[in-house]
């Protein structure tokens, strides 16, 4: 097993406040460069889609990078398992890095069509596969465990902060010098976290510490029983998973068709997001100021719980101040149980498994959960919003009950 620590010396991880923590904030400055990369690359691929073929031949470009993410995601996770997170994010980073920039450079100089848009969709999807499981497990590496959900608040405003200030940039880039400078810009700013994540030191794993198997396959068999066997970790997935289908759906296609039923137009669905995003936002706030919520297992229960029941209630609301307000609910309570669900999986998981632990996680978020989609669009079409916002509350809500009826689920604690 692989202790990362190639070019970085090793890491004694101590109680300072994550905040302080020049290590953390170093990880946390690589983060927010790639995400900043990742929002400017997706606006940047769709104008570019857009341009070259016609509005269905952009959906398709858009989404060939989900099927070799879903595919191969539990196979990522044990890459960052074998090779480390550390290693495996700054290569996952180089190649992303590389790959744009090699299609701005095409653009620049030539009009190629669609299909290195398609292929520069389906590396990337490749590389998320293993970046993602690799990013999951990272922050256990670079931090003590007392201060891991501190680090998920951290890491929830880091992602707020690239969603708001990534598609901004990535206009400006398209209306300075088109789609071109647009993914030249994303090239950089994902380049941009190398030196950082160079300069991030990392946590040794103890000599024993979740030992290799013989094959890839021993070491993802491996993981699947680490987590059947544990008292949290197996009830937090399927919980994790129920809280994702039925936000997604609801929160994505459902929510345009709701606003242009209501006459509320894009400002109104973009004030509604505008208020999910404040919610989400205070919610990693307040993780990152208190740095740890006593109860996290029941607080994670009671927000799915309440959040479903918002998610119901914002296709009823007959004005749009009451849906922003019903917004703003929802991302404070899904970005708590979010927080809360994600610090307990990389708090009482084995370091040595968090890479297939991580990977597990994400492919119900985004291998199961965006198939919720279109479901809902077909869902919406048939029975209207109301019946299928209140069908996906109820498929969120489940999540919420396996959490408060599993004693070690319910009970679960976050180390002081």
């Amino acid at each position: 097993m692989s202790t990362d620590t190639s070019a970085s010396p090793a890491y004694v991880a101590t109680d300072r406040p994550a905040h302080r923590d020049g290590n953390v904030l170093r990880w946390l400055a690589a983060y927010t460069c790639s995400m900043l990369g990742d929002n400017v690359y997706y606006l940047a691929l769709s104008w570019a889609a857009v341009q070259a073929g016609t509005p269905s031949q952009a959906g398709v470009v858009m989404s060939v990078s989900a099927l070799p993410r879903a595919l191969l995601m539990l196979g990522g996770g044990v890459v960052a398992d074998r090779f480390g997170p550390r290693r495996v994010v700054i290569g996952s980073d180089a190649v992303r890095c590389a790959a744009v920039l090699a299609v701005a450079a095409l653009l620049l100089f030539t009009r190629p069509g669609l299909w290195p848009l398609a292929l520069l969709a389906l590396v990337f999807g490749t590389v998320d596969a293993v970046f993602m499981p690799a990013v999951g497990a990272l922050p256990a590496r670079v931090t003590s465990r007392g201060q891991l959900a501190r680090v998920q608040g951290m890491r929830g405003l880091a992602i707020r902060f690239a969603g708001v200030v990534g598609a901004p940039l990535g206009g400006l880039g398209v209306a300075t010098g088109g789609a071109p400078a647009a993914f030249g810009l994303a090239g950089l700013l994902i380049a941009a976290s190398l030196p950082l994540l160079v300069w991030v030191r990392v946590r040794e794993l103890p000599p024993d510490d979740g030992r290799p198997a013989a094959t890839a396959w021993g070491d993802l068999v491996d993981g699947l029983r680490h987590i059947r066997r544990h008292r949290v970790l197996a009830p937090l997935m399927p919980a994790i998973a129920l809280g994702d289908l039925g936000f997604v759906g609801p929160l994505n296609v459902g929510l345009a068709l709701l606003a242009d039923e209501r006459g509320w137009g894009a400002s109104g669905m973009g004030g509604v997001l505008a208020g999910f995003g404040a919610g989400a936002g205070a919610a990693s706030l307040l993780l990152t100021v208190r740095g740890r919520l006593p109860r996290a297992g029941l607080v994670a229960a009671y927000s799915i719980l309440a959040g479903s029941v918002a998610i119901g209630a914002l296709a009823y609301v007959p004005v749009l101040a009451a849906a922003v307000t019903t917004a703003l609910f929802i991302g404070l309570l899904a970005g708590l149980s979010g927080a809360m669900c994600a610090a307990l999986l990389q708090t009482l998981a084995e370091p040595a498994y968090l890479g297939r632990v991580a990977a597990v996680a994400g492919l119900a978020s985004l291998g199961l959960a965006p198939l919720s989609m279109p479901l809902s669009a077909a869902a919406i079409g048939v029975w209207g919003t109301g019946p299928v916002f209140v069908g996906s509350a109820g498929v969120c809500g489940l999540g919420g009950v396996v959490a408060l009826c599993v004693p070690g689920l319910r009970r679960a604690e976050l180390p002081r």
